[in-house]
């Protein structure tokens, strides 16, 4: 059921009207979101259908599958939230949209909405970059000032970010190739446990020897904040054969050390990595978005080498790491605020680099292309 397009009146609203309230759109992998969110920092609702069954059969995400999905969920979960938050459409100043990066199917599913509903109640349309409403999260969350640094990681991206406004972010460092949450799918796959591989892993990660095996920290000799997780992958790969080819199988706890292994040398090649971005780029806060940032011990790594260069640290909460409208609706309210405005002509973009500057970072993961 579509919610009723009441058209926007001002009149009969009975809210402080200083206050902004934005409604946020996500849809550009395999969660379909919806959030209601006010420029206060006040999350009144958040809806999210995720799809790990629909997906559970062929070892990742298939575009065409989680774009039928969002375009039958999407105006059920926008419904939700409004009816969560006790909310019509005319109780809103605005809609945000991710528009991208994204499978484009997705991405296009919500920003055809975000323009239904805009054009049916004259709301303003803000047009989102998914990346930047990870990078803004420590703005709803903790109201952070600018500037900070930013380690955005997911199952699609990473990247060390400065951030210096709601569109100024400077790249510092990237992946090369997996991002860790690709990386973290691959290795559960290859081991045989089910997806999504982030979780799983950690628990498996929790019952094992993560010294038992040795496993190489990519990128660690060489100067600089770019990051690399393929040939991580592939070692975890010969590791597996070799133990299956001298005793003829994969015992349980064969399994639990070599997730633990993987797992600590992820969270020390990103703790090394954040390190020195903190030394070129000393912020006084250093936060980390992003379905990785899930991880309990790349927060614990990470907590640690803030605290060591004098940054404080912070992680959002675990229903904000992975993707969320919250975070879509916060990133559309700061850029609404800076004047942002867009009209029935905004596109869906699988690619969308958050530093316009920086030169494109190479290769592009199952959840999404690189930027």
């Amino acid at each position: 059921m579509t919610p009723h397009l009441t058209p926007r009146s001002r009149h009969s609203r009975t809210r402080d009207d200083m206050t902004l309230t934005f409604l946020g759109i996500e849809s550009s992998c395999d969660d379909t979101a919806a959030a209601i969110v006010t420029d206060g920092g006040e999350i009144l609702a958040s809806v999210v259908a995720g799809q790990t069954q629909l997906h559970a059969d062929f070892g990742g995400v298939v575009p065409e599958i989680a774009a039928r999905a969002h375009a039958e969920k999407l105006d059920l979960c926008v419904e939700e939230a409004l009816a969560e938050a006790g909310l019509g459409l005319a109780d809103l100043d605005g809609i945000a949209v991710t528009a991208g990066p994204g499978l484009i199917g997705g991405v296009l599913a919500g920003v055809m909405l975000a323009k239904g509903l805009a054009a049916g109640t004259g709301l303003p349309l803000v047009g989102v970059n998914h990346l930047a409403g990870h990078a803004l999260t420590p703005r709803l969350t903790d109201a952070v000032a600018y500037p900070y640094l930013m380690l955005l990681v997911s199952g699609g991206h990473c990247q060390f970010l400065r951030v210096d406004g709601p569109d100024e972010f400077t790249r510092i460092g990237g992946t090369i190739d997996d991002a860790p949450g690709e990386a973290f799918d691959k290795v559960a796959k290859l081991l045989g446990l089910p997806q999504p591989g982030g979780p799983v892993v950690e628990a498996e990660a929790a019952k094992g020897d993560a010294k038992r095996f040795s496993l190489p920290r990519p990128l660690l000799d060489r100067p600089g904040c770019d990051l690399s997780f393929s040939g991580l992958k592939t070692a975890v790969l010969r590791l597996r054969d070799d133990l299956v080819k001298a005793q003829g199988g994969l015992h349980a706890q064969d399994r639990a050390d070599i997730c633990a292994a993987f797992q600590r040398a992820v969270a020390e090649v990103l703790a090394e990595k954040s390190r020195r971005a903190l030394e070129a780029h000393p912020v006084k806060t250093f936060a980390v978005a992003g379905g990785v940032a899930a991880n309990t011990e790349l927060r614990r790594a990470l907590e640690t080498v803030a605290s060591r260069a004098g940054a404080e640290f912070l992680a959002p909460p675990l229903r904000l790491c992975t993707d969320n409208g919250a975070m879509i609706a916060w990133a559309g309210l700061e850029a609404f605020k800076a004047g942002q405005r867009d009209g029935m002509d905004l596109a869906a973009r699988p690619r969308w680099p958050l530093d316009k500057h920086a030169a494109p970072m190479l290769g592009a993961g199952k959840k999404g292309a690189k930027a």
